[in-house]
């Protein structure tokens, strides 16, 4: 294939809080790929993270970052039959190998060979061969990009709500009512559960009570957050279900101790690299506590997830807190580590 010189606009990374909007190349494709014109690009808490302080998958000064995102194929590689040009797509940011040591073990997300796409928050994006082979959707009519661009984060709530085993009826603790926490609160009260949603944020808790929260408690107000928990269950005893997902120690700490004997425990929020915790033995080994970490998605809970939202089971333009053009992304990425909105949709 001829490769033109051709340019974008786009918000490169250059180090923590050095993001540049700036004129770059448009990716070239090759045989299998596809190149995509990016109708919404999502903010997220990752994202976020890579702003104020770096992101392992960011390694070369200069990378446009962001990995939520839905638009438009205008170029498509030799070999792609799958799709075409003027198809309205949502790409996944990874796809496993298939052919790793995790990958035969059927754990997906934990694949050796993930490579991940970053690149969202730009005019134009491209989707390498084997995503666009396994982790590319096309979207509905009746869908808008934003909507579709959920897909990546839901997916991978479900994978966390999956790994939770939460029946109809359980009392179900969710710490942390950002995006991820709101998504968990949705997807648990599809389960059948009984949600209790904790956070630092009114304006996040009122969220929370939106997307079906039965208990909102801001854990400013209480003298001890675990306890707040505790007294909404049955005898005191705790939930059923406890799920961290703020990424803070503390937080995973105070996760532990909301469960009742048999509980399960999921501490999905990524914590600062170096950090640890500390965890009661007698607690953990008595209890007989289930605890799991749980990290990215599969093209199980990606295909899980598309249908929650192409079926309206989940409504994903409630996360969507107000349209940004992509100019203004560190205004949108400020706006969201001041607790302000849920997600916002960089348009370019």
């Amino acid at each position: 294939m001829v490769k033109i010189q051709r340019k974008m606009k786009a918000q490169l990374f250059y180090g923590p809080e050095d993001v540049r909007y700036e004129e770059t190349d448009i990716p070239q494709i090759c045989d299998g790929e596809a190149l995509v014109r990016i109708r919404s690009a999502l903010t997220c808490g990752s994202d976020l993270k890579t702003y104020r302080r770096g992101h392992p998958t960011m390694i070369e000064k200069g990378s446009v970052f962001g990995h939520e995102w839905a638009g438009d194929i205008v170029e498509i590689g030799k070999g792609v039959e799958k799709f075409k040009v003027g198809d309205r797509v949502v790409a996944m940011n990874t796809a496993p190998c298939f052919n790793c040591y995790y990958c035969k073990l059927q754990r997906y997300s934990m694949c050796e060979n993930i490579v991940y796409n970053n690149g969202a928050y730009a005019q134009y994006i491209k989707i390498p061969s084997n995503i666009l082979a396994i982790n590319t959707h096309k979207i509905p009519d009746y869908i808008d990009y934003k909507e579709a661009a959920l897909t990546e984060p839901l997916s991978c709530t479900v994978h966390g709500i999956e790994e939770s085993n939460i029946k109809a009826g359980d009392m179900v603790a969710v710490n942390g009512a950002g995006p991820i926490g709101l998504m968990f609160v949705a997807l648990a009260r599809l389960k059948g559960a009984v949600v209790i949603s904790t956070d630092l944020s009114d304006e996040r808790l009122r969220y929370a009570k939106d997307f079906g929260a039965d208990y909102i408690i801001n854990a400013t107000n209480v003298s001890d957050q675990v306890d707040a928990v505790k007294e909404l269950t049955e005898d005191g005893k705790g939930v059923d279900v406890a799920i961290e997902a703020s990424g803070s120690p503390k937080v995973w700490e105070m996760t532990i101790l909301m469960g009742r004997k048999g509980a399960t425990i999921n501490l999905f929020g990524g914590c600062q690299s170096g950090t640890s915790i500390s965890i009661d033995t007698k607690l953990l080994h008595y209890s007989e506590l289930t605890i799991r970490g749980v990290y990215h998605h599969s093209p199980y809970y990606v295909k899980k997830a598309f249908k929650l939202i192409t079926t309206g089971q989940i409504d994903a333009a409630k996360f969507v807190t107000a349209d940004m053009p992509l100019e203004n992304l560190v205004e949108a990425l400020e706006l969201m580590g001041s607790q302000k909105g849920i997600k916002y949709n960089i348009t370019t």
